[in-house]
């Protein structure tokens, strides 16, 4: 580790060789998480001399090795206030210590305020100390004194970086890995570069072993229906899996062969128009015939009972107004016998 510190006078710094992208905000719980996910990247990924010079105020983000007691590297910036820490506690026992600086300007910039906001985290208890994520955004403004406003902070041109990348964390920790022609290619934090600096024989093992695990993922997605998942973008860097890693061939490939089975299914509808296709079912094929008989035959006895009480009804109705009407008859019968 004694050389993973060594380069300095020129704001030389380890960092980690992806962009992480830009992060209007970074709290505390964003903070704990991507420093989570870093101490997982660093078992496996070398970390790349480098410059942070003049960095984006909207939002950019660093990881980079410092340790404890090492100053923080010129990045371009002129702070008018001294740099102030504190610490805050953090789920697990742990503890994450931020350093601020406020009120940065850019000398020769032409512009007389001076509005940037540097934050730095790094975990104190249960965790690598030595990680630092750095995040630049903007701050409370202030006017820039005349006499500082073109006073330069550091020396242009910066010297071409030819050191060698260096591991940071894990088994490998300390162990140098030379440049392998150009420099690191941009992407999230979640997708693991592993194979940044390696030889020839490490890169063609790790393609071969990502070819065998894009193989298995499509062997068991034709028996079950389960398609390969893409890598996510630096939003869930909290739930990607170490092996999680796909070639451009290996997604070429995925893509292609879902590309086929959509099309597969369109011409094949086109060429034989549902000639093998089954026909559909009855709507009522879901009932049972006998039963349904044997419903109506019972429905059609209970409607003729109900008609014999519906004429037996109209008889008694009948019959009881027959009466009614004779015994006016026999009264007027018998008043005329008696008055002859």
């Amino acid at each position: 580790m004694a050389g993973m510190g060594a380069p300095q006078t020129d704001g030389l710094c380890l960092k980690y060789p992806s962009d992480l992208g830009l992060h209007p905000s970074v709290n505390l719980e964003m903070a704990l998480t991507m420093l989570n996910r870093a101490l997982q990247l660093s078992n496996t990924t070398p970390f790349h001399w480098g410059y942070i010079d003049k960095p984006k105020a909207d939002g950019q983000v660093y990881l980079i090795f410092l340790p404890s007691q090492t100053p923080f590297p010129n990045d371009g910036i002129r702070y008018l206030e001294a740099e102030t820490k504190f610490a805050m506690p953090a789920p697990s026992g742990r503890e994450i210590e931020v350093h601020e600086s406020k009120h940065g300007f850019i000398p020769n910039s032409g512009d007389p305020n001076a509005w940037r906001l540097r934050r730095r985290f790094r975990i104190l208890k249960n965790g690598n100390s030595s990680l630092v994520l750095v995040h630049y955004t903007r701050g409370p403004s202030t006017p820039v004194m005349p006499s500082l406003m073109n006073q330069p902070i550091r020396t242009y041109p910066l010297r071409p970086v030819s050191e060698a990348a260096v591991f940071v964390n894990g088994e490998k920790v300390g162990v140098k890995v030379p440049p392998a022609g150009g420099g690191p290619g941009p992407g999230p934090m979640g997708m693991n570069n592993m194979a940044m600096g390696m030889n020839i024989h490490q890169q063609q093992a790790l393609l071969a072993a990502q070819n065998n695990k894009m193989e298995m993922l499509d062997r068991s997605r034709a028996m079950g229906g389960v398609r390969p998942s893409f890598p996510p973008h630096h939003e869930e860097i909290a739930e990607i899996d170490d092996g999680e890693i796909y070639t451009t061939r290996s997604l070429a490939m995925a893509r292609y062969r879902r590309n086929h089975d959509f099309m597969n299914d369109i011409f094949r509808h086109a060429a034989y128009r549902g000639k093998y296709t089954p026909d559909p079912p009855v709507p009522y094929s879901i009932f049972d015939k006998n039963e349904l008989e044997e419903k109506a035959q019972k429905l059609e006895k209970e409607l003729e009972a109900l008609k014999v009480k519906s004429a037996q009804r109209r008889e008694a109705k009948t019959s009881n107004a027959d009466v009614s009407m004779e015994a006016p008859l026999m009264l007027y019968n018998y008043s005329l016998t008696f008055v002859l």
